[in-house]
């Protein structure tokens, strides 16, 4: 069976409407410190809601504004209506709609993760819709998602996040320094579905983030692996849907990126940071290597 077609319209229909809201500005209030609910994020989550009911009668829905209904079913959506409401309630647009599919058969623990199977990600601005099967891959539209091949971290383009509000108690400014060094840069965007769903399309090789929930991660982890990529915590060993590390990458550079969170985890010393010449020697010794190889 599959659930995507019906699931992206859903996606699509509430996309369209924070484009509504977006354009004419919303009202917000405060969760926390600085962690904002908007009118948007709670309309956005009953049109889902609703709609998920119609198409999926039993399937459960799991959502970041309070839903919880049918949590005894088969199926249950983990649904963020408005991932990025930082960023829509600056005008910033960078968000999206977030639903992840998990398959729980019977007797499962309730502290235990089925099987996810099915995930849409929607970016309402620029029109971009990402969905993922279990063993059909990843798409961008009609056109297939693989992450990239880089090799090595001193080449690629990672992301984070940040929590929106007690910020001040977070560990990852020292990780996001350390990453700065080492990589050709670090982005953070404020949407950390949208940022699985890139390092799946291949325009980062890597996310990290702690204190994640459900329905941040989990249409994107099944689209970073449905593209080829890899998704764990820091330690490398499988990520769990209630796991407050995230870290997805696109394979190749996955052992390096947990030696690094290994080392910095340990307080131990790390490797020197190579110049620019020592670098270019490293990766011209490399492509000779391969050449021979071939």
């Amino acid at each position: 069976m599959t659930w995507i077609p019906k699931a992206s319209a859903i996606a699509r229909e509430a996309g369209s409407r924070l484009r509504e809201f977006f354009a004419q500005g919303v009202e917000t209030e405060y969760k926390g410190d600085a962690d904002l609910v908007t009118v948007a994020d709670r309309t956005a989550e009953k049109l889902i809601r609703e709609r998920l009911a119609e198409a999926f009668h039993d399937h459960g829905v799991y959502g970041e504004e309070g839903t919880r209904e049918r949590m005894e079913g088969e199926y249950r959506w983990y649904v963020d209506p408005l991932d990025g409401t930082t960023n829509f309630a600056h005008g910033f647009p960078q968000f999206c709609v977030s639903m992840g599919l998990e398959h729980r058969p019977a007797g499962i623990a309730a502290d235990q993760d089925g099987v996810l199977v099915a995930g849409v990600i929607y970016d309402p601005m620029r029109d971009e819709l990402y969905t993922a099967e279990r063993g059909r891959g990843a798409w961008l539209g009609a056109k297939p998602l693989h992450v990239t091949r880089t090799p090595v971290l001193a080449e690629s383009l990672v992301s984070t996040g940040f929590p929106s509000r007690k910020r001040h108690l977070s560990p990852n400014i020292h990780f996001y320094h350390e990453f700065t060094l080492r990589s050709h840069g670090v982005r953070r965007a404020g949407s950390a579905a949208l940022d699985l769903a890139y390092v799946a399309a291949g325009r980062l090789e890597a996310f990290w983030e702690f204190n994640l929930n459900p329905w941040d991660t989990a249409a994107g982890i099944l689209l970073v692996e449905e593209a080829g990529g890899q998704v764990t915590d820091f330690a490398g060993t499988p990520c769990q849907l209630n796991s407050r590390e995230v870290l997805a990458s696109n394979g190749l550079i996955h052992t390096e990126l947990v030696d690094l969170f290994k080392n910095m985890f340990a307080g131990r010393d790390l490797s020197p940071i190579p110049t620019p010449q020592e670098f270019a020697r490293k990766r011209a010794v490399s492509a000779a290597i391969a050449e021979l190889e071939r």
